[in-house]
């Protein structure tokens, strides 16, 4: 994780520092990795990967002002562009709203809905439980399409997308792929081929190892997998 956040780094460090008598807070921390200029700088770039101004259904937004209270309650989804050596891919992303992990994903040269609905359908395979689904998206032409939203359908999950063009109403699932195209795909692969290889061992440390702080430093398959009565003192 080469460009972890120095939050999550002194989290993951702290005990080691306490073995090697190490005296070092994470403010000083913060202070040493500046002196090294080793502190993450942000990449600021945006590629248009929705198209909204279609004559397809859209749908309310069922998410507006809640917040998921459990697993499986809220899955949201997005596409993002990743490069390679050879073209431009494309990368659709299905999260669970709650514990922050990556249900389900599929990289693909074209955004066409046959290649996103991939992803959907292994977020359904993933699934550990039965309870009632919302998904949510943008209102992009692939998340309209009959072929995504009759899948929707026949699994009983109630599609919910953004009002317009609001892109913060989204802003889960943009959060996930910013992570993985800023703290793991940072490396351009040489082949689509290579490019698979990454992404699968990149979600597998982004589930499993890396802790999320809005999981109070717990990772997203922990808390998927915790019973529901000892979720309330977690996160």
């Amino acid at each position: 994780m080469p460009r972890i956040g120095t939050r999550k780094l002194y989290y993951l460090l702290k005990d080691e520092f306490n073995n090697q008598g190490i005296k070092i807070g994470r403010d000083a921390l913060f202070d040493y990795l500046r002196s090294e200029s080793m502190l993450i700088k942000p990449k600021k770039k945006y590629t248009k990967t929705t198209n909204s101004k279609h004559w397809l259904r859209k749908y309310p937004n069922l998410m507006k002002e809640t917040k998921a209270e459990y697993p499986e309650q809220y899955f949201v989804s997005d596409i993002t562009y990743v490069k390679s050596r050879e073209r431009t891919h494309y990368l659709s992303l299905v999260t669970d709203a709650f514990s922050r992990k990556i249900m389900g994903y599929h990289l693909s040269n074209d955004m066409s809905s046959e290649n996103v609905v991939k992803a959907l359908t292994m977020a359904i395979k993933n699934r550990i439980t039965s309870s009632p689904l919302i998904h949510h998206s943008d209102r992009g032409l692939q998340y309209c399409s009959a072929i995504y939203q009759n899948k929707l359908a026949k699994k009983g999950i109630k599609p919910s997308m953004t009002d317009r063009y609001d892109c913060y109403q989204n802003a889960l699932a943009e959060r996930i792929n910013g992570i993985l195209k800023h703290e793991f795909l940072i490396y351009k692969c040489n082949t689509a081929k290579e490019l698979e290889k990454l992404i699968k061992q990149s979600i597998n440390i982004y589930n499993n190892i890396r802790p999320h702080l809005s999981l109070n430093m717990k990772t997203p398959n922990f808390i998927h997998n915790k019973k529901p009565e000892k979720l309330a003192s977690l996160v």
